[in-house]
């Protein structure tokens, strides 16, 4: 074999394998998936836990909608305003971060070159290889060199807290509407065992999809959620079945 040969094998054989999602922002979508069902998983679970509630003190069919339905609006409009803050304060974070290293790089070009090389020595390579490195970085695109290896962020992909409100408020509604919806519009005898058993079969593909999505095992991330959503129904409804017989 030629070294032509051998040179155009490597380069063949270089860069992302195609089984391998090397793709950009795979990280990002992979945790705005997971908020999602994790935000489904809570509103499944808090939902369900107040109309079961509600179940043990009263049959009614509107008082369980209206608890129900309150319940998911308060819980959803709850998810999105926590999401905005949060991330908001994230950005914020960040920004302010970029701001800083912008302004270094203006006033200590020098000194910023010397940190990154000394970062990338951190990673294991030799100082000649890092300083080749560090340069061609920073004449190619100097802040985004020092925010992805100084400071991990991303400057082209920052959260957006707008995003994450409506992916919360949206993800914590779809969950919210299946113990609602199971809980009303069975018959009276079947309402508690069809909202139980939709609950738990619920609860239990969340389980499956974030144990996947994090690369987990799957048999104790579905009982750990099965036993929670048990567990809080299980509480609810005796509390709601104590106030009930007491009159309150």
């Amino acid at each position: 074999m030629t070294d032509d040969s051998v040179a155009a094998e490597g380069r063949d054989g270089a860069g992302p394998h195609p089984d391998e999602p090397h793709h950009d922002g795979l990280s990002t979508r992979l945790n705005w998936l997971r908020a999602a069902v994790l935000g489904a998983n809570d509103g499944i679970v808090s939902t369900a836990g107040l109309v079961v509630g509600v179940a043990g003190a009263t049959d009614s069919r509107s008082a369980l909608l209206t608890a129900g339905l309150a319940g998911l609006m308060a819980g959803s409009l709850s998810m999105a305003a926590g999401e905005y803050v949060s991330v908001s304060t994230q950005r914020d974070s960040e920004q302010a971060a970029l701001a800083l290293e912008r302004e270094e790089l203006a006033t200590t070009p020098q000194a910023e070159l010397d940190e990154l090389t000394g970062l990338l020595q951190d990673l294991g390579i030799t100082h000649e290889l890092a300083r080749e490195v560090a340069e061609q970085l920073t004449a190619r695109d100097a802040l985004g060199a020092h925010a992805r290896v100084e400071l991990g962020i991303d400057p082209d992909e920052l959260a957006n807290p707008w995003h994450a409100a409506w992916a919360s408020f949206v993800s914590f509604t779809v969950g919210a509407l299946l113990p609602l919806l199971a809980i009303v519009l069975p018959p009276a005898d079947w309402r508690l065992g069809v909202t139980v058993v939709s609950v738990l079969a619920a609860l239990s593909a969340c389980g499956l999809i974030s144990a996947r999505l994090g690369n987990a095992p799957v048999r104790p991330a579905v009982i750990r959620n099965v036993a929670g959503g048990a567990i809080a129904m299980a509480v609810t409804y005796a509390v709601g079945t104590l106030l009930g017989a007491s009159g309150i």
